[in-house]
């Protein structure tokens, strides 16, 4: 968790870093983090490494554990960037939006 810790803060900071080097400009800076996500590249990984059986049973697993019901995917991504980008966000820069249907919240501590 290290590594994971110290990259993400390094990213929260370069975010709040060049947002406030050109918001001068009229470019917003933001940072979208993303939580346990499920994509067909995963799925593969998972079925090769774990088998069928295995792979479905993580995957349901994986789920469940997610407050809102399920693991995000690339459209839940790109929703939440699309709204950053849109003008319906035009006063909103310098922060980051976590994308992980409330796992996040739901971890202690």
């Amino acid at each position: 968790h290290v590594a994971y810790s110290t990259a993400k803060s390094g990213l929260v900071g370069f975010t709040r870093s060049t947002a406030m080097a050109y918001v001068k400009k009229g470019i917003r800076c933001n940072l979208v983090i993303v939580g346990t996500m499920h994509t067909p590249l995963v799925e593969e990984r998972l079925m090769k490494q774990l088998g069928p059986e295995a792979a479905a049973n993580l995957v349901a697993k994986r789920h469940a554990a997610v407050p809102i019901g399920r693991m995000g995917d690339a459209w839940d991504t790109a929703h939440a960037a699309l709204f950053l980008a849109s003008d319906e966000a035009r006063y909103i820069t310098a922060t980051h939006l976590v994308v992980d249907g409330g796992l996040t919240a739901a971890r202690p501590g």
